[in-house]
């Protein structure tokens, strides 16, 4: 498959099919099948990464490494219980992004929020959750293309952004949730009442940024080019 192809799909996916199984869900099921849904968006979420293997099928490794990752940031999740809003979710999903590219860091996103909501809670706020996460590790793979996330500033700029991007994405799900309708006034309602929440989240994901991008980052290099996944 021609890469532009497989970007195109990938993007119609991420960008179209799973927010529309968004809001399926909310509307049309009035948020009450969200298992449903989350298993919809983690078989669409799986699409985008099996296509970035073109021609080749990918090895159990390849698929056990996202597992790994996954599962870092579940523990990470669960370690930091006490700590509303301090989680290295954000940035173990940004740092596979970095260095296994965006779809990998959209799956292990989706990943994430789905695995750890089994000991957190799940509830219709589970997909939601799945797709922010998500989009984090995409947007972090496309960045780390550039190879400007190796540097301190943008790995600052990058929390902070993903935290806001966090809080914003779930208010909309609770202002929708709570109403049945946007409206923006309720919205920006919610968005004040999270202020404190998003300057945690966005700290918390500076701080694990800078603390453990480098050290995993250069172990995935020595795993990629060892082993020759994921290239």
């Amino acid at each position: 498959m021609p890469k532009n192809i497989r970007i195109i799909i990938s993007l119609i996916v991420i960008f179209i099919l799973i927010p529309l199984t968004l809001f399926a869900g909310i509307t049309v099921m009035a948020d009450r099948k969200y298992y449903f849904i989350s298993l919809v968006i983690m078989v669409l979420a799986c699409i985008p990464f099996f296509l970035s293997f073109e021609r080749r099928k990918p090895q159990p490794r390849e698929i056990l490494i996202i597992a790994v990752m996954s599962a870092i940031s579940v523990a990470g999740r669960a370690l930091f219980v006490v700590t509303p809003g301090f989680k290295p979710v954000a940035a173990i999903t940004a740092i596979t992004g970095f260095s296994l590219g965006a779809e990998a860091g959209f799956l292990t996103g989706a990943i994430s929020a789905l695995v750890s909501n089994m000991f957190f809670g799940q509830g219709p706020w589970t997909p939601f959750q799945m797709f922010m996460w998500g989009i984090i590790g995409f947007i972090a793979g496309l960045l780390g293309k550039t190879g400007v996330m190796h540097k301190k500033i943008p790995l600052i700029i990058f929390g902070i952004s993903a935290g806001i991007f966090f809080s914003f994405g779930m208010d909309i799900w609770g202002t929708v949730s709570i109403y049945g309708v946007f409206s923006w006034k309720a919205y920006s309602l919610a968005l004040t009442s999270a202020v404190p929440f998003t300057i945690i989240y966005a700290i918390s994901n500076v701080i694990f940024l800078l603390l453990l991008a480098k050290p995993i980052s250069e172990k995935l290099e020595r795993i990629k080019n060892k082993y020759g996944i994921l290239q």
